[in-house]
Order: structure tokens, then sequence, then C-alpha cells
């Protein structure tokens, strides 16, 4: 990154203002920190003074559909580009919109961890899982050496197909781990030339878990960082760094953006990182050096507009993954003793195997200042998977019965949506893999909305007694691609 040495009286002038100007963000932030969790979903970065000062008043944060900043003279044009000073220069690299974004993001992953923390926003959450890993599997950070990486393979079937095809195209090994919670298995996978760890959890679709502070233990004896993803919990039920994870992936497509009407990523990595492999930058601002450098160049850039739906979405992430976790809880509890069902895949479940560690984990955040609770109270998401018996056909039979819940490759909607893992989302992985993650082709992964659970119950109920049945088909349907039609069979 550039530094500021030896500048023109010009550039100065623009880089003194700056400094001013970063201070007294600074010390917004730092009053912001001392604020609950819903205060900073809601209030983000943008202040009630930047409203008055810099947007007319808008108490929203406002769109910023602009390609491009305008500069006062070649001074502050020179100090932008060479990031002496704060700058939005051109979209792909920043601009005030995805600023707010990278901000609230931030401050809510970031909640009760005392270090700083930084967020680059990316345009998708597989785009943010290259950004976090890609860095650390650089050539130049060991010349002529092998390189490797160990993940639990209990992961997103896209995190898969990443890891498996994309990254040894690239000359790097991914090393699995299939009982997350052995340490030994972990550390029987490191060698000198490991660069990171990585896991998920509670995984998607099968709701793994593991003892996330001793695998980033693990790491840092290694002198290597731990990545996590953290989409399926948000930082309203977990924050990663808060137990030792250096740098959280979320594929904000999902619970933060819950209209569906955005799709994002994000990274956000504490500051000062432990990595053997990795330059100066790197270590002390990953967030920052991914930004402004390999992103800027690669382009993976997040829209503006996204931005704003997104933390608009945001601002009800407590209470909302409040609502849905119950839920979830009680639909759960519903299809463990449906006769139908052979298992039911659900971290809150008592008789879950992995219950008591999650429970170590997964907390509604700021329970213990809410009113309606008082102290801190387990919440354990809104996603849950459960096998239907009879096999795939059964489990077919079952989701295409369904009525009320949408049948699409999603999660973390307002409305519930369900899949089959095995022939959607994770269907790249192949059969061998999709064993070894135990996930079957009865499995039907299910993401709970606010709906009232009822009503979701109703629906898996009628939907269930239809297992076993004649299979019956919908007419055919027009659907428009392009402004020609073509009669699609609705399954």
């Amino acid at each position: 990154m550039a530094t500021q040495g030896k500048v023109s009286p010009g550039i100065k002038h623009y880089v003194d203002a700056a400094s001013r100007a970063l201070k007294k963000q600074a010390e917004y932030i730092r009053s912001l920190r001392k604020c609950r969790f819903d205060t900073i979903a809601v209030h983000g970065l943008y202040s009630m003074e930047e409203a008055i000062d810099f947007n007319q008043g808008s108490i929203i944060e406002p769109v910023y559909l602009s390609t491009s900043q305008a500069y006062r003279d070649a001074d502050e044009m020179e100090a932008g580009l060479g990031y002496l000073i704060p700058t939005w220069c051109y979209s792909r690299i920043a601009n005030p919109s995805i600023y707010y974004y990278e901000g609230v993001v931030a401050l809510m992953e970031g909640y009760g961890f005392k270090g700083d923390v930084s967020c680059c926003a990316t345009a998708s959450g597989m785009a943010a899982l290259r950004s976090a890993t890609d860095p650390f599997l650089d050539d130049k950070l060991s010349p002529g050496k092998p390189k490797n990486f160990v993940s639990t393979c209990q992961i997103y079937g896209g995190t898969f197909q990443q890891f498996s095809v994309r990254k040894p195209e690239h000359g790097a090994e991914c090393r699995f781990v299939v009982d997350s919670n052995d340490l030994d298995a972990w550390e029987s996978k490191i060698d000198k030339n490991t660069r990171f760890l990585y896991g998920e959890a509670p995984s998607n679709p099968s709701q793994s878990f593991f003892d996330i502070a001793k695998v980033a233990e693990l790491a840092h004896r290694h002198g290597i960082p731990f990545i996590f993803d953290n989409t399926v919990a948000t930082p309203a039920l977990l924050r990663p760094l808060e137990h030792g994870v250096d740098i959280v992936v979320q594929s904000t497509t999902k619970s933060l953006i819950t209209s569906g009407f955005a799709i994002g990523g994000a990274v956000i990595a504490r500051k000062g990182i432990r990595a053997k492999y990795a330059t100066d930058d790197m270590r002390r601002d990953f967030g920052s050096y991914i930004k402004l450098l390999p992103n800027r160049d690669n382009g993976p850039n997040f829209s503006p507009m996204s931005a704003i739906l997104a933390i608009n979405d945001m601002r009800t992430l407590r209470m909302r993954m409040d609502h849905v976790s119950q839920s979830t809880l009680k639909i759960s509890e519903f299809l463990a003793g449906h006769p139908r069902v052979e298992k039911v895949d659900y971290l809150g479940l008592k008789e879950n195997p992995l219950h008591r560690i999650a429970k170590r984990y997964l907390f509604l955040v700021d329970s213990e200042f809410d009113a309606a609770y008082g102290k801190p109270v387990n919440r354990y998401g809104h996603l849950m998977s459960f096998r239907v018996k009879g096999g795939a056909r059964a489990a077919r039979q079952a989701f295409d019965a369904l009525q009320r819940i949408y049948r699409a490759t999603d999660l973390g909607r307002i409305k519930s949506v369900a899949t089959i893992p095995a022939i959607s989302t994770h269907s790249q992985q192949g059969e061998a893999a999709r064993k070894m993650a135990d996930i079957p082709p009865s499995l039907i992964r299910l993401c709970v909305g606010a709906e009232h659970p009822d009503d979701i119950i109703a629906d898996l109920d009628q939907s269930l007694s239809k297992v076993g049945g004649r299979v019956s088909r919908q007419v055919p349907m027009e659907f428009s691609f392009g402004g020609a039609s073509s009669p699609i069979v609705r399954k």
C-alpha cells in the first residue's frame, strides 16, 4: 500500500484534512461500539452529522450510483489514487454506499470483539470466499514449494467445488477433515506447507458443528490463520472473531439480505492476523489489503444499490433471527415425531449429538439485556434438514407436494424455502463426496422464514402424507425467455 513519504504542500493540505476527518470518524466508531447490537444494526456508520452536512439531511443512507468521483484538483486526485486519503475514486474500488455496508457488517461481526476489524464487500459469497483464501495461496509467498490448506468437508456445495476443483487448478491441495470435532484429524492434515484452516458451522445442509476456539488455537500454534464461514448463524447468533477466528466469510445474499433483492458477500478480518505465509500488509489489515489491492485489480465489486438494500434488511437481523430460530425449533420437533421422517438434523434438538457443543457458542446476541429474557438465551438458527423414510423417491414426492414452502436453491429468505441438496446445491460434489459429508438423496434442506410456524407445519404434514402415493404432473405452463415462449412442464 502507498505511504505518505515526502509530499508536496498541495497534497499535504489534503492529507492533513483527511487525518482530521479520520480522527473524527474513529471517535464516532468508538462511541457506536458502546451501543447495543440493534443500535449498531440500525445506524451503522451513517451518522446524523453526515446526513445533515453531506446528504441533504437524508435519514437513510443514500444510493450513490455514480461510477466515479470528481476531484477538486490534481493534488487531491494524486493523494486519492495513491491511497494517501480516503477516496471513492471509482466504484470498482470504493463507493459511499458500499462504505456504509462494509462498516455495519464489520461492526456486527466485530461486536464484543476487543480488537479492530475491517471489511471488504464482494459481489457474492463465492467472491468473498475466493477473496479470503487466494492471497494466502500466492506462489510468491513460498516460491517453488507445494501449498495446501485444511477444511471441514461439511461445507456449502459451491465451497466444496472451489476447494476441490478450482484451487487445485492453481496448484493448491485441499485436505478435508471428515470429523471436525477430532482435533487429531485436523492436526494430521497440517504440515509446514499448510497456508490456513477453514471451517463452516452450522454447516449447510447437515448442521455440523465443532469447537471453534480449539481449531483456532490449533491454527495459531502452526502460525496460520483460521478462516470461518458464518453465513448460517449470522452475527446475531455467533461472532467467530470472539473465539479466535482471524477471517470471517459471509454470503450476505442469505440471512443478511433476507428480502432476496440482492446478491452479495463480505470478508471481515481482525487486524493483526497470524499468518506465516503472508505479506506485512496482509497481516496488518487483511480486509483493507484485499479491497485496495487484489480486488481492485480482479474486480469482484459489489453494487451500490445492492449495498443499500442489504443495509435495510440488516437493521432487523437480531429480532428476525430470534423469531425464525424459535419457529425452526418448533418445526424440527414436529418433524422429529413424524412417522415418515427418518431423522432430523437441527442443533436445537437436545437429542442431536452436537447440541451440547453448539449450545456453548450459539446465543441470541444481547438477550441478557432484552426485557423479554434478561439472561443469555440459546438460539440455533433457521436452517435445518430432515431425511424422509423411503429414500430419494420418497423425498422427491414430499418435496414436490409442498404448497406454501418454496422449492428453490436458496436460504435465509423471509419466506420459507426448501431444496434437495443432492440434486441442487451439492450435486456437483458427486456421490462419494456427498457420502463423506453425510448428504444422502433422502435429505431435504429447509430454511424457515417468518411465517407462522403452524402454517409451515401444516404444509410439511400434507406434503409428507403424499409419500408413497401416485406421482402427479402439473399441466405445462408457458414461460417467457427473452421474449420467446417455451412450454415448461412443472413437476
